[in-house]
C-alpha cells in the first residue's frame, strides 16, 4: 500500500477513504494514521525528489513526512520491541493479579 506518492508535480497521501489526497489537506489524524500504517504493515513511499514536486508547500510537507516515516519504518522492529518492554511489567502485574477462573464466584441465574 502506497502511503505517499508524487503525481503530476504534486504530493499525495493515502486518506481514510483509501484515495490519494493532496498533501496540503493533511490533518493531525491523517498523520497518526500514516504512523499506524507504517508500524502495522508493509508500506511504500515514493522517494522524495524535489524536482518532481512543483508546489513548494508540497515539497516541504512531503520531505518532512517522508523522512520521518522512512526513519520509523527502518526502526520499526526496535520501536515495537521497546513498546512491548515498556508495558511488559504492567502486563505481568495484571496477569498475576487477575483471579483465575476457579476463584471467580459463579451465580446461577433463575
Amino acid at each position: 500500500m502506497k502511503l505517499l506518492s508524487i503525481s503530476d508535480g504534486k504530493g499525495y497521501f493515502l486518506s481514510y477513504s483509501g484515495e490519494q489526497t493532496l498533501l496540503d489537506k493533511i490533518a493531525k489524524e491523517d498523520l497518526l494514521r500514516l504512523v499506524e500504517l507504517t508500524l502495522s504493515s508493509d508500506c511504500q513511499l515514493d522517494a522524495y525528489d524535489p524536482s518532481l514536486i512543483h508546489n513548494q508547500a508540497h515539497q516541504i510537507i512531503y520531505e518532512n513526512i517522508w523522512s520521518r516515516l522512512c526513519e520509523l519504518a527502518s526502526k520499526k522492529k526496535q520501536f515495537l520491541d521497546e513498546s512491548k518492554r515498556l508495558y511488559l511489567s504492567e502486563y505481568e502485574r495484571y496477569k498475576n493479579d487477575r483471579p483465575s477462573a476457579r476463584e471467580v464466584p459463579v451465580a446461577e441465574c433463575s
